[in-house]
């Protein structure tokens, strides 16, 4: 009888400790299984090194080749310690809302640049950095179907830089964990 007793006292505690820790965690509303937004969702689209010209909003990779592929979380953790990574908003159109910190360059991922257009970004990337190549980069567009951040990305790498992530869920994956957003405001380059 003492034996029965103490299992269901220990089964009681369990479920209690269970409640209590689902409690105190983080809301995640909207994370499923591949994260926030379809972030992770692998489309079985292989990574290229190639710029996408046509076609901007459709199933990307899941890697990027030379970069680091970042999730929601990842970026979150990434925002609140130092060195803070330059976060960058390659969106075409109109005003939105963005990450809240990061920099709007409309156009940026365009995959058919000019030779003036190209020069630009190197400069303005060459601003963030602050000379250093090994500056922390984070690119990122609408959604893991948006290819103008996986195009900003790839330039920043052929470009020399090493620490350059590619935030695939992007704004929609941002926005659906909840997370402080700002209206964009154009950084013109």
């Amino acid at each position: 009888m003492k034996g029965r007793f103490e299992r269901s006292l220990l089964g009681v505690l369990a479920v209690l400790a269970g409640m209590l820790c689902a409690a105190q965690a983080p809301a995640q509303s909207g994370a499923q299984p591949w994260g926030y937004a379809e972030e992770s969702r692998d489309w079985g689209v292989p990574a290229t090194t190639r710029l996408r010209t046509v076609g901007y909003h459709s199933p990307t990779p899941q890697t990027i080749p030379g970069g680091k592929v970042v999730t929601t979380l990842e970026l979150k953790a990434m925002l609140e310690r130092e060195p803070r990574p330059y976060v960058i908003d390659v969106l075409g159109g109109n005003i939105h809302r963005t990450v809240a910190g990061a920099f709007w360059m409309i156009g940026a991922g365009a995959g058919d640049m000019g030779n003036e257009e190209e020069k630009r970004f190197a400069e303005a990337i060459a601003k963030f950095a602050g000379g250093d190549r090994s500056r922390p980069l984070v690119f990122l567009c609408v959604d893991a179907e948006c290819w103008l951040s996986y195009n900003a990305a790839l330039r920043a790498i052929a470009l020399g830089y090493t620490n350059v992530m590619w935030y695939r869920g992007g704004i929609a994956a941002w926005r659906t964990a909840d997370l402080p957003t700002a209206q964009s405001d154009p950084f013109f380059w």
